[in-house]
């Protein structure tokens, strides 16, 4: 009901359930994937500027870590930016699944079946706007796949959310006049409003925009440690009917299902 929520606790802990990696815990996802016949949970998550998967039989683990990084390297031709924030889509018009990720820099590939490593040949740069820092979510929608990316930085006030549009999940981007949909709201003091994911209610045309901000009210008042003192929050995700994004109006109430 994206109300009420238990906690299950460490799924992985870095140093212990991960060998290559002790620091920076950073910007996970997690996916489901049926395989041969039975449901594996795949969670991906950043670790000393690399990125890692492990594989679980259940959401809430445990999880059993890949034994290396399946991202270590920055892409070839980028020299600067880190690997880190992984997002993984799978298309819902070929099930197949990918990976992107990226910090200074938008990249992007097909996973293989064992959503464990990546297809050979199918690693793309992505080309977003100039605003591009971090924080890839793609999801699909009436025939278009839609790329979400932070801008500005997490400890910034002005941490804010852009959306491009494709035709494929690796082609070239629309990017519409006006393409930024959630930013602060000095009024209601909600600030850093970035690094979001997008829910859909199964079999309805009904989507939300999970994100965090600085923590309320004290988060704008701790300089660059409000980026490490955040909540997180759950607000409408609404569509004109041309399929841009209506921009996203930032709340303290959040949501609640009927």
């Amino acid at each position: 009901n994206l109300t009420n929520w238990k906690d299950e606790g460490i799924i992985i802990q870095l140093g212990e359930d991960v060998s290559w990696a002790n620091r920076n815990a950073w910007a996970p996802c997690i996916v489901e994937k049926k395989i041969k016949g039975k449901y594996k949970y795949f969670y991906y998550f950043t670790a000393a500027q690399k990125v890692g998967v492990a594989v679980a039989d259940h959401p809430a683990g445990p999880f059993k870590d890949l034994g290396k990084p399946l991202l270590a390297d920055r892409p070839e031709g980028v020299n600067r930016g880190q690997v880190i924030d992984p997002d993984v889509f799978t298309d819902p018009q070929t099930g197949k699944s990918y990976i992107y990720w990226g910090n200074g820099f938008m990249a992007g590939a097909e996973l293989n079946k064992d959503m464990t490593s990546i297809k050979p040949g199918t690693q793309t740069i992505l080309k977003p706007d100039r605003t591009y820092r971090e924080g890839t979510y793609v999801f699909y929608r009436k025939g278009k796949y839609y790329f979400l990316w932070s801008e500005d930085d997490t400890r910034s006030p002005n941490y804010r959310v852009r959306y491009a549009i494709s035709d494929s999940p690796l082609g070239k981007f629309t990017i519409p006049e006006n393409n930024l949909i959630l930013a602060k709201d000095t009024l209601q003091g909600i600030f850093g409003t970035g690094h979001n994911s997008v829910l859909q209610i199964p079999g309805k045309d009904e989507w939300y925009i999970v994100y965090h901000r600085f923590s309320y009210p004290d988060g704008i008042k701790m300089g660059d440690a409000a980026g490490y003192n955040r909540e997180v929050c759950i607000d409408k995700l609404e569509f004109n009917t041309d399929g841009s994004i209506k921009p996203v109006k930032p709340s303290h109430k959040g949501v609640k299902l009927e």
